[in-house]
């Protein structure tokens, strides 16, 4: 019952101490809960409320024939009553009621004892309370009586009772939320009171304070089945809330795709925008639902709206660095180049987070590179001053790689699976890439590097990228290391042969001796046909 409570009556978190105790049944935790809500008692009244709430009755009598004070109220303002009908205990409520315990004490909530027994939904109990006298209409402080509590629980014979045998239908109003107890059920997701409702004629397409009608707050919380017996009754299926939600926004909120498809099939549109220009596609991909973003692209929703800020689907997902976001999005053809209120398209935000994974998505998927932000600053500079060095070099590579095969390969349709940018680490390239490190490391001298790196074509851009890295005096070696690494890359791609290439390329460049030392060191195998990817 806790846990239900709990999800029921959220603002009345503390109420939940009397229901039941905590599941840490330990004689010293249930010592120390009832010594933090007891306090205004005396040992008797303590020892008399913990008797009602197990149904102790030697207990109760024996200090009830010493003149405890039965209607004492603990620091939350709870009686005995309040306990005994908490726990469903007919014969502790029966001994309560017959000793002429008082009826009509609320707690610091305004909750009284037949607000309990509407929750608990004992249709004895309720009896019984109302025989001593119990007000029918009380409310708590959240005014909410007893046709609200048994509709939130799906008590369906405590509503009954009141509506159709008291024919007390003036119970059926807005609690403080304006919330209606139909509204209440199906925020819960019960079935079987939402049809009784129904049937009784409670059925209400009013909204909330908030502007919720009962159709959002069970999509909201994922309730297929009380989403499709309202679709029966429902006529505006669009109607928004006071965020500009619609129910099939709030179902993909809460990641409920069944509910979403529901709302679908019954002529929801797809493409409506919040009041903050939110559609169901951001929010599913705000809140990371990658199997609810599939599902919306397969239904053709609207790919490019951007919301506040300007920022697309693509840009949300790649702040999330939600891998599998970003890459349906780019399967579905997003525009990868659109630009937000910075003027930045999703490659610039990747650069600067630094996600590598992600820019691997949006590096092999072709998007533009050389598009600067309102600062001037294409993706390359912006990962550069944040310091992400294996994204500079992958930027450097996706540079590279594109302008050759735009040169070389233009009619080639090269298979984008063996198309890369992230660091090598394969075992085919394990020697190769070695003797770069020792190139780089005990072979070039400060500058020399620069002179390489001018003669393979590396743009200034890419050089000074490379060299915003600064790890110390020696610096030089892993900024020379890693242009090496970005070469090769090239050059794999390319289909060449790295061994060749690479003496053949030191001796043009003026580098005789080192190139005789890497070819001592290497068998230098034949250049493999061109436009290939390895």
């Amino acid at each position: 019952m806790e846990e239900t409570w709990s999800r029921a009556v959220r603002g009345l978190a503390d109420v939940l101490d009397f229901l039941n105790p905590r599941e840490d049944s330990s004689a010293q935790a249930v010592a120390a809960a009832e010594a933090a809500t007891a306090d205004t008692l005396l040992p008797d009244e303590r020892e008399f409320q913990h008797a009602a709430k197990t149904n102790n009755l030697d207990t109760m009598e024996r200090l009830f024939r010493n003149n405890v004070n039965i209607n004492a109220v603990n620091i939350l303002k709870r009686t005995a009553l309040h306990f005994a009908v908490a726990g469903n205990h007919v014969s502790a409520v029966d001994f309560l009621l017959h000793h002429k315990a008082r009826v009509d004490i609320a707690d610091k909530h305004g909750l009284s004892a037949i607000h309990l027994a509407a929750w608990s939904g004992n249709l004895d109990i309720m009896l019984m309370l109302i025989k001593a006298g119990a007000d029918q209409k009380a409310k708590n402080k959240e005014g909410l009586n007893v046709l609200h509590f048994a509709a939130q629980n799906n008590n369906v014979r405590i509503v009954d009772y009141f509506i159709q045998d008291l024919n007390l239908l003036e119970l059926n109003k807005p609690d403080e939320k304006g919330r209606k107890p139909f509204l209440l059920a199906a925020e819960m997701g019960h079935v079987e009171m939402i049809n009784e409702l129904i049937s009784l004629k409670l059925f209400t397409t009013e909204k909330d304070k908030e502007g919720n009608s009962a159709l959002h707050l069970a999509a909201k919380n994922g309730h297929s089945e009380v989403v499709e017996v309202l679709l029966d009754q429902w006529e505006e299926i669009n109607e928004l809330n006071q965020n500009g939600e619609t129910p099939f926004y709030l179902a993909v909120e809460g990641g409920h795709q069944k509910c979403a498809d529901l709302l679908l099939e019954a002529g929801s549109d797809i493409n409506i925008s919040n009041k903050h220009s939110s559609n169901a596609l951001h929010i599913a991909t705000q809140n990371g639902h990658a199997p609810l973003v599939t599902f919306l692209i397969t239904k053709n929703i609207d790919l490019h709206t951007q919301c506040q800020q300007n920022n697309s689907p693509l840009h949300l997902a790649v702040l999330k660095n939600n891998v599998p976001v970003v890459s349906s999005l780019i399967d579905a053809n997003h525009d990868l180049n659109l630009l937000n209120q910075s003027h930045q398209t999703p490659l610039h935000l990747a650069a600067d987070l630094g996600n590598v994974e992600v820019m691997e998505l949006l590096l092999k998927a072709g998007c533009d590179l050389t598009i600067v932000d309102k600062q001037g600053k294409t993706a390359l500079t912006i990962a550069s001053r944040s310091n992400h060095a294996l994204v500079v070099d992958m930027i450097i590579k996706a540079e590279r790689y594109y302008i050759w095969k735009q040169k070389h390969c233009q009619n080639v349709d090269l298979p984008n699976d063996n198309i890369y940018f992230k660091q090598d680490h394969s075992l085919q390239t394990k020697q190769i890439r070695s003797s770069l490190w020792n190139l780089a490391y005990n072979q070039l001298k400060i500058r020399e590097w620069t002179k390489l790196a001018q003669f393979w074509n590396f743009t200034d851009e890419q050089i000074k990228a490379i060299e915003e890295q600064w790890t110390g005096k020696k610096s030089y070696k892993e900024h020379g290391h890693r242009m090496l690494l970005i070469w090769l890359h090239g050059v794999l791609m390319a289909g060449q042969n790295p061994i060749k290439h690479l003496y053949e390329d030191l001796v043009r460049g003026g580098f005789q001796q080192i190139a005789e030392k890497i070819r001592a060191e290497n068998n230098v195998g034949t250049e493999s046909k061109k436009c290939a990817v390895s």
